[in-house]
């Protein structure tokens, strides 16, 4: 992953912890969609450099990167932290979101998930790359776990041990 959020150039190649990944040209998408999976059966999906989503292997949303700002999940809400960068040190400063920014949030991933779920299922989401290359399953398998994800509101994972 890019050490700057905003420097994010060739992420299917980045993207290393994802063992199987791919790169998708998705209708109605102004950027590639790379998308995956990480040993654990995590997920995580980047539309172009934002937003991007990160999903523990039960399909919760653990992290997400939207507009420019971090969230992680508290287990009931998400955190967004906002990063507070001075010549010595770098703080992140968190801010629990009431349940009206929460759902502003569910929803904003709800609909670019469901865009790529819809061109996935319709077959309009065309393979660019993938590690491995020679993976035919991943699309249907983004499929079936963006399912499970939309079946309900957008799920939160468990809040990450060590991170209050």
């Amino acid at each position: 992953m890019a050490q700057n959020e905003a420097d994010r150039e060739d992420l299917l190649r980045e993207a290393t912890a994802l063992v199987r990944r791919g790169e998708f040209r998705v209708p109605r998408e102004p950027e590639p969609v790379t998308a995956g999976f990480r040993a654990d059966g995590r997920m995580s999906i980047w539309f172009g450099t934002d937003p991007a989503c990160h999903f523990d292997a039960a399909g919760g949303l653990r992290r997400a990167y939207i507009d420019g700002r971090l969230y992680r999940t508290q287990g009931t809400t998400l955190a967004r932290l906002t990063r507070v960068r001075t010549p010595r040190a770098t703080e992140l400063q968190r801010h629990d979101l009431d349940p009206a920014e929460l759902a502003a949030v569910r929803e904003t991933i709800r609909a670019r998930l469901a865009t790529f779920a819809e061109a996935l299922e319709a077959n309009r989401a065309s393979l660019l790359r993938g590690v491995p290359d020679d993976d035919d399953r991943l699309a249907d398998e983004l499929r079936d776990r963006i399912a499970v994800i939309l079946a309900g509101p957008v799920p939160l994972a468990p809040a990450i041990r060590g991170k209050r």
